[in-house]
């Protein structure tokens, strides 16, 4: 069995101190204190009212548990297949790092970032006995922000997180980080708290709102809006459950999904069709391309890729030149 890698990455300009780091603001030392507080002892105001797969956490020590907090791991819904890179975003103590290296195996890799140094010792304390529980090493930690993170270009399949881009206080730069380190065709599957009306900003300055994942949350569509201005494409949003109402606002957790899908130059037309399946009488994607339900609609080769994949399953029938349309089998 390789050796677990249990000492923080500090790699490139998000090192140990925040000279290099995006400008400061007074909310990010303050969460950071807050966060730091409950990697020391468990805080029911951070405990969200899900429960893991047992199955999931098998492997986990109780230590990494019992600070485990958030609105819900997205490992479930994202189902990281075996053989991914995955990256998770403010892992904290670690618990979405296992259950995703217990998920992809021996051959996917799995990185954590996070700023706060008490939840980075949590998580690389517990590693060394997570790897010997599966049998192999396949997870690091990386202290890094979410607005510049410690990862080279293009090298994750798949980015998680679980109720930590409400923390962040440029939501612009934290997804076009999201999707710099991406690889084509790669995707985010997160957790978050959305609010279902701009959060004012009197509950913006409260440091304690800010910690529990109140202050910095977004609508769900200033959220999509967020995503797509990074380049993402085919965002889905599923709400979860109600996490609070403060101040006459309601904050629900939900699950948001995006693609990265680098196009080519040009359209490259070679007589490849689509034709919308519903539901609806029409669809329009995220190019700006109308499809009438039934209705024979020539594509362009990226397009015709786009559309025979996630995640667009089972909505197009997609054919190449002269070929009788095919419904989609990526589902």
């Amino acid at each position: 069995m390789s050796e677990m890698t249990t000492q923080v990455q500090t790699d490139g300009c998000c090192g140990a101190d925040d000279s290099c780091a995006p400008d400061k603001d007074v909310s990010r030392d303050e969460v950071r204190d807050y966060y730091a507080s409950a990697a020391q002892a468990q805080q029911d105001n951070l405990c969200c009212p899900t429960s893991y797969d047992p199955t999931h956490v098998d492997h986990i020590p109780e230590a990494v548990l019992e600070v485990s907090y958030g609105c819900g791991s997205p490992m479930g819904s994202a189902q990281p297949g075996a053989g991914d890179r995955v990256l998770d975003l403010g892992s904290g103590g670690g618990i979405d790092c296992f259950i995703a290296a217990k998920l992809v195996g021996e051959k996917g890799s799995v990185i954590g970032v996070d700023m706060t140094d008490e939840m980075l010792a949590r998580a690389t304390g517990a590693a060394d006995q997570v790897a010997e529980r599966l049998g192999y090493a396949n997870v690091e930690f990386r202290k890094g922000f979410l607005e510049q993170l410690p990862v080279d270009d293009g090298q994750i399949d798949l980015v998680t997180s679980n109720c930590v881009l409400n923390l962040s206080t440029d939501k612009a730069k934290t997804f076009a980080e999201i999707h710099r380190v991406l690889t084509h065709r790669g995707r985010f599957v997160i957790s978050d708290i959305v609010s279902n009306q701009p959060v004012p900003e009197q509950m913006q300055q409260d440091k304690e709102l800010w910690g529990e994942c109140i202050s910095g949350a977004m609508t769900e569509q200033d959220f999509v809006d967020a995503a797509a201005a990074a380049g993402f494409y085919g965002m889905t949003l599923e709400r979860e459950y109600l996490w609070k109402e403060v101040g006459g606002l309601k904050f629900y957790s939900t699950v948001f999904r995006g693609w990265r899908f680098d196009k080519s130059a040009e359209c490259d037309y070679q007589g490849q069709t689509a034709v919308y399946l519903g539901p609806g009488s029409r669809f329009t994607d995220d190019d700006g391309h109308t499809y009438a339900r039934g209705e024979i609609v020539q594509v362009c080769t990226d397009t015709a890729t786009k559309l025979s994949a996630a995640p667009y399953c089972g909505m197009f029938e997609v054919a190449a030149a002269e070929e009788t349309p095919a419904t989609s089998s990526c589902c």
